[in-house]
């Protein structure tokens, strides 16, 4: 890392920690701008990444899609390119030193307005690629964010310049290493936006029975050729990309309401509670009942600590 690097992080260190609430995940005043705190290394947890950018300007993080494995800190950023259900545990934070992360979610839209603005070359049939990725930070990035988080110091600019350096930010991670990952979101016809289309229709409709030649007709593609530009994309394949929806919304539906676990499985989708309870045990280590009576005591002791 060089020393402008090194500087430029540690300046956005500091804002983050002036700027964010501890052991929290903050919501900025500027759009899509959210800055984590956290001063403990956390459990495991199960979301889904929206298409973002995320700059960890110190400790650490793991992020597992399916069966891989991305680790970040001080020196990189990730880049989500499509909806991921993901598992993501802070494995570096402290009182003294704690997890301080950016995050800047966009939309296709913003990356098409960057690219017809720009001279970036674009291959419209350019194969599917991963839709997550870690790159080496590079200075111009960071000296965009860090203009971007100085916005709060002054409200009554974000208006105007927030989109301004938010365009910016999106510019220079095109013209990085991985851009043209994040450009295929954006272009119709690409496999990834195609691919996008995909599981749109599957997260809006995880509880139903999935017809893989349904799918393959919204991607205009073969089902051959969808399994295989879906698994690329996401790492998964359709059904098992589905699985990973229902069972974390059936978490947050046993978390959120009390409810029973049969009726969370038919609700979800299942028509088997006891397939319901095998997959769940395999994602979250326990079965559900269980599973929420350990989450639910971690929270009482958290709040009572």
């Amino acid at each position: 890392m060089s020393k402008q690097i090194y500087k430029q992080q540690n300046d956005l260190a500091k804002l983050i920690e002036r700027f964010s609430v501890q052991d929290s995940v903050l919501e900025t005043a500027i759009p899509s701008l959210f800055l984590i705190h956290k001063s403990n290394i956390t459990v495991p947890t199960y979301g889904v990444q929206k298409p973002s950018l995320c700059i960890v300007a110190q400790g650490a993080k793991e992020v597992l899609l399916a069966q891989e494995r991305f680790l970040y800190g001080p020196g990189d950023y990730l880049v989500a390119s499509v909806d991921l259900p993901v598992t993501g545990q802070v494995i570096e934070a402290s009182t003294n030193d704690p997890y301080l992360c950016f995050k800047l979610e966009f939309t296709p839209n913003q990356i098409l307005e960057v690219l017809s603005d720009s001279k970036i070359d674009i291959v419209p049939k350019e194969n599917a690629k991963r839709a997550m990725f870690v790159s080496s930070i590079e200075l111009p990035i960071l000296e965009a964010v860090i203009r971007l988080i100085r916005l709060l110091e002054n409200p009554e600019d974000i208006p105007v310049l927030a989109p301004l350096f938010t365009k910016e930010i999106i510019y220079r991670v095109l013209q990085g290493q991985h851009g043209a990952t994040l450009e295929q979101m954006a272009i119709e016809g690409s496999y990834t936006y195609r691919i996008r289309d995909v599981i749109k229709q599957i997260k809006n409709n995880y509880e139903r029975s999935i017809r893989i030649e349904e799918l393959a007709e919204i991607a205009n593609m073969s089902v051959s050729s969808l399994h295989r530009h879906f698994k690329e994309v996401t790492a998964m394949s359709p059904i098992q990309f589905q699985k990973h929806f229902r069972l974390r919304e059936a978490r947050r539906l046993l978390l959120s309401e009390s409810t029973d676990a049969t009726d969370v499985a038919f609700r979800v989708g299942y028509e088997s509670p006891s397939q319901f309870s095998r997959e769940y045990s395999r994602m979250f280590g326990l079965p559900p009942r269980e599973d929420i009576k350990r989450l639910r005591e971690k929270y009482d002791q958290s709040i009572n600590a």
